[in-house]
């Protein structure tokens, strides 16, 4: 078995963003490199800053048993809940033919499928949409806004999602995070963060009232385009959920890693 170098690309992808996004957070957040698995936990209320994944290649069936029983036992410390991202690709074929009953052993729970992806993208064209403006996220009260179309689009409690951004240097200059307005309305948000070289696509999200209308497209071009402006970089990654991989491919993106999220059961 050899695991295909995009899954790795995006595992890594994963790790590098959430260091910077999690630190961010809190100085002092749980940001860890154990053997096989990546801690990236902010114990944040807003549950995506708290993350743990599986990181061994062509892993086996024993040793991701082991792998998810520590898994869950760091997630179980923590105050607030988050999720283990499973990159599917990284486990040989015994491994993922058991991994439903390995992460009941562990006491983990199905949460919901991702899909990492990827794009090279040397020639974007200035984003436009005839029904939108876009503003970069600059001020607090941006942040805020951002953090209700997160807590809208993804069923969060508005106080965990403003916990998620609130006060933060980073997200108002070292990410390059913009808002989608519709007569002066925000319908859609998209971001994008340099890591290991290439920009990742993070927290793109779409008021419900306003979705398939190209704005999560639009907004999300918008930030891969200045993303890319600033830092010239050109190759592009993201994780996507099921509602929003469907939008990624018409930039140009192409699935390479199948997603698994798991909570703590209970």
């Amino acid at each position: 078995m050899t695991v295909p170098a995009e899954s790795v690309e995006s595992v890594r992808q994963l790790t590098a963003a959430w260091r910077t996004l999690v630190l961010d957070r809190d100085a002092d957040a749980d940001v860890r490199d154990l053997p096989g698995i990546a801690v990236r936990w902010a114990d944040s209320r807003f549950g995506f800053f708290n993350c743990v994944t599986l990181t061994e290649e062509e892993a086996g069936a024993e040793s991701v048993g082991h792998r998810l029983a520590r898994a869950a036992d760091i997630m179980r410390a923590k105050e607030h809940p988050g999720f283990l991202w499973l990159f599917e690709d990284l486990l040989d074929e015994d491994a993922r033919s058991g991994l439903e009953a390995a992460a009941g052993r562990a006491g983990l729970r199905y949460a919901f499928p991702g899909t990492g992806m990827a794009a090279d993208l040397p020639a974007l064209p200035e984003p436009a949409h005839p029904e939108l403006t876009f503003v970069r996220v600059r001020t607090d009260g941006h942040l805020r806004v951002y953090a209700d179309l997160q807590s809208r689009a993804y069923g969060f409690p508005a106080e965990e999602a403003h916990d998620g951004l609130a006060g933060s240097a980073l997200w108002k200059d070292g990410v390059h995070a913009y808002l989608a307005l519709r007569d002066d309305e925000a319908v859609a948000c998209a971001a994008t963060v340099e890591a290991r070289g290439r920009l990742h696509v993070v927290f793109v999200a779409t008021d419900p009232r306003w979705q398939r209308r190209g704005y999560g497209e639009a907004v999300t071009r918008k930030a891969l385009y200045e993303g890319a402006r600033a830092t010239g970089l050109t190759r592009a990654t993201l994780h996507a959920t099921a509602a929003g991989a469907p939008v990624y491919p018409r930039i140009g993106f192409e699935p390479n890693s199948r997603m698994r999220f798991y909570g703590l059961e209970g």
